[in-house]
């Protein structure tokens, strides 16, 4: 953010096989930066960083318009269908670390799928493997992406009625990150407008967190 005139976010994907993470980051970037597709196995296998282009006529800094850019880290899932725990983790950990070392890391974006339900032990699995890579306060710089929302809009939720029929698991973890959440649907392109309705959402998680970032710095226990 050394320059006034641009602001960069810089974000990280996590979540498990086939929710939509690379999607969700190519959603996110505007772009086709990450592979993502149907299969059988984990497709995503090393961490990879995108950025988008300037983003021009988004946020204004002391009165003046600034452009935005937006730093995505794609990682593989967890869990995964080739690689351990410690595996998974100790590359992102790496990842984030070599990308955001210096900088620091806005968000790490929990991807789940909106037409599936949360179990209680997918869940503390999810966010025991969170706290190992952020440590204690990964609550503050967590988000969570509800990805296929257009499953469940043709399914006759609205987010308001999904919300009310969620699961307890669920509404405890959105409870637990401070309700920042976001639903995004899986279709093949996302339009601007989409992109940039999630974007200032980003934004404005970033700012009620006073712009903090999470310091990462590569050790392994």
């Amino acid at each position: 953010m050394a320059d006034s005139n641009e602001m960069t976010i810089n974000l990280v994907v996590l979540g498990k096989t086939q929710t939509g993470k690379s999607a969700a980051g190519n959603s996110l970037l505007g772009s086709s930066d990450f592979e993502s597709r149907l299969s059988p196995s984990s497709v995503t296998t090393c961490c990879r960083l995108g950025r988008s282009c300037r983003i021009l006529g988004f946020i204004r800094r002391n009165g003046c318009e600034a452009a935005l850019r937006v730093q995505v880290l794609d990682t593989p899932s967890y869990p995964h269908s080739g690689m351990s725990k410690e595996q998974v983790r100790d590359t992102v950990r790496a990842a984030l670390a070599h990308h955001f070392g210096e900088e620091g890391l806005h968000l790490a974006l929990l991807v789940l799928r909106a037409d599936l339900p949360l179990c209680p032990d997918e869940s503390d699995d999810t966010v025991q493997f969170i706290q190992e890579l952020l440590g204690p306060t990964w609550k503050d710089f967590t988000a969570v992406l509800l990805t296929h929302a257009d499953k469940a809009e043709e399914a006759g939720y609205s987010e308001e009625t999904y919300l009310h029929s969620a699961s307890s698991t669920l509404l405890s973890l959105l409870s637990s990150v401070q309700h920042k959440y976001i639903f995004l649907d899986n279709k093949n392109s996302i339009i601007k407008e989409e992109r940039n309705i999630v974007l200032r959402k980003l934004l404005n998680f970033t700012r009620q967190n006073n712009y903090q970032v999470l310091l990462l710095k590569h050790s392994k226990e």
